[in-house]
This record gives C-alpha cells, structure tokens and sequence, in this order.
C-alpha cells in the first residue's frame, strides 16, 4: 500500500536535484551582458559634420550660381559692403530727386508770375521750312478742239443780252444710232465738261463724252446750208448721208 507514496517521494527528490544542477550550468553557460565604451581612452570621437560652417538664417540661404556663371557665389562678407553702398546710393538718388522736383516747381512757379519772353526778329523773320514741293500736273489734253470758224461762229451766237452756254451732246436718231445735238443752256450740268478755247467756252454732255472725246468741231458754209461739223475719230460707221454714226 506504500509503494505508490514511495515511488512519488523518490520522483519528487530526483526533479530537485536535477534542477539545482542544471541552475549552475546555466550561470557559467550563459554569459552576462556587458557594455563597452565606443572609443577607448587614447582615442577621441571625430568632430561633428557641422563644425566651422557658419550659422546662417534659413530663410536666405546663399544665391546658388547661375548655369552659365564660372565665378565662385559671392561670400556674405563682400556682399554686406555692395548692400551699404548701393543703399547710400540709393538715398543719394531720392534726395537729389526731391531737390529737382522742388526746384522744377519753383521755375515752374516763377515762369507763370514772369511775363513771356518776346520773340527775336531774326527769329521771325526766318522762314519756316517748307514741305515736300508739290508735283506740278501737266494740262489736259481738251476733250475737244474747235477750229477758227467755229470759235467766231459760238462767239457770235453766245453774244447775247442774256448769256447763255452751248452744250454739245448726241441723240439716238438716224440710221446709224447717234446723231449731235446742240442746244442752250443756263449753267452746266453736274458732270459736264467744259472746253475753252480763245476765250469761247463750249459743254458737252457727260453722257456723250465717250462718243466725243478727241473730236474737232468746224463751221461749214456752202450754198444750201450753215452747220458745224464733227471730225470724230471714233466713228467706225456712219450713214451716207452724214446725219448718223456710230462708235
């Protein structure tokens, strides 16, 4: 009845005793820890990354150097006296910017209480230098010509109490469609034109300048019959009788 009561104690004392064996392997097994020093005595750590570079605000860090720039960036050691100088020539500037506009508004302030100098005579009397010279037209050529008869001839019919004007112009009539027409007139029309030829002047229609221009009028006289005449170059036809014609 004791065997089991027995086994147990026996188990229990050999569990005992392998612990407290086991407990010294371990200390001398497992070493502790143990720090050292990163440098020794003799040798000192290295100096920081940051040693002897100047302190400097953040904000204004150095201009970097253009692309195209070979000279070093400028040093703020030779930078402080450009600022100095360019600031005291700055103030150079406005002060003598306000002694002008002061001085400006005094003349300006004396000019108008001072009377206006009058002009020299040489002044005046040098002429003023002209333009470009205007380009001198040729005369015209006359629309048409009037032949000696004929000027004696509208001399006498324009010699009247009452002056009137001769106006030259055709009519479609004959067989050849134009014929010329000569009638008085008060004062000419808008677009007529005027021939003056030793001091008789004659009109002609604007509507028949076209079949007109460069013709020669004449007076002819024979036994049966007074009338002017036409020597018109731009006929290209005409009718036998001479009444009509067409250009």
């Amino acid at each position: 009845m004791n065997a089991p009561r027995i086994l147990s104690r026996v188990a229990f004392r050999r569990s005992c005793a392998a612990l407290q064996c086991a407990a010294p392997r371990r200390a001398y097994g497992s070493p502790s820890f143990q720090s050292y020093p990163l440098y020794s005595n003799n040798n000192t750590p290295p100096p920081a990354r940051g040693d002897g570079i100047p302190e400097t605000s953040i904000a204004t860090p150095d201009p970097l150097p253009k692309v195209n720039e070979t000279r070093p960036p400028k040093i703020p050691s030779q930078m402080a006296p450009r600022q100095q100088s360019s600031t005291a020539q700055t103030t150079a500037n406005t002060s003598l910017a306000t002694s002008e506009a002061s001085a400006t508004s005094s003349a300006q302030t004396a000019g108008a209480v001072a009377p206006a100098p009058k002009v020299s005579e040489q002044a005046a009397q040098t002429p003023k230098p002209t333009g470009r010279p205007q380009r001198k037209l040729r005369a015209r050529k006359a629309a048409m010509k009037l032949s000696p008869s004929a000027v004696e001839q509208l001399r006498a019919l324009l010699d009247q109490p009452e002056p009137k004007l001769i106006k030259v112009g055709v009519r479609n009539r004959g067989c050849s469609g134009l014929a010329y027409h000569l009638e008085y007139v008060d004062k000419p029309g808008s677009f007529d034109e005027e021939v003056v030829q030793d001091g008789v002047k004659v009109l002609i229609d604007s509507k028949a300048l076209f079949s007109i221009i460069g013709s020669e009028m004449d007076w002819v006289e024979d036994k049966l019959s007074q009338r002017f005449v036409f020597k018109n170059p731009n006929i290209k036809e005409q009718c036998g009788c001479g009444e009509s014609f067409m250009v």
